[in-house]
């Protein structure tokens, strides 16, 4: 059964961003890895790991990360074949940079774009 369940996951796709320590604690990088592999399987997150990013695009989400004194941010896409990583950024203040929405929607149009040529 463990087999099947492993061919049912979706693979991660890196558009942007890395998940390392550092910069990320040891811990904040396995609570990281743990919520992808939800992601993968098909799990749906929720608050307060994960919330609607609708400003970037359809099926956007952001994975909310605690280290310490900081936050990091994970923004994702969940597609019906993989879960893509658009970006990956520590959150100093309440508000999203306003760079990163930019950022993420261009590499979700070249992505798009890339796969219709296919």
């Amino acid at each position: 059964m463990v087999a099947s369940l492993r061919h049912q996951e979706k693979p991660l796709v890196w558009l942007g961003g890395e998940i390392r320590t550092p910069p990320l604690s040891p811990p904040a990088r396995t609570e990281a890895g743990y919520l992808l592999r939800r992601l993968q399987r098909g799990e749906g997150l929720g608050m307060p790991h994960s919330r609607t990013m609708p400003g970037i695009g359809a099926r956007c989400h952001e994975l909310r990360i605690r280290d310490g004194s900081c936050s990091w941010r994970v923004i994702y896409r969940i597609d019906p074949d993989a879960i893509l990583i658009l970006d990956v950024f520590e959150k100093k203040t309440r508000k999203t940079p306003m760079q990163v929405p930019d950022i993420c929607r261009k590499r979700l149009s070249r992505y798009d774009h890339e796969g219709s040529e296919a």
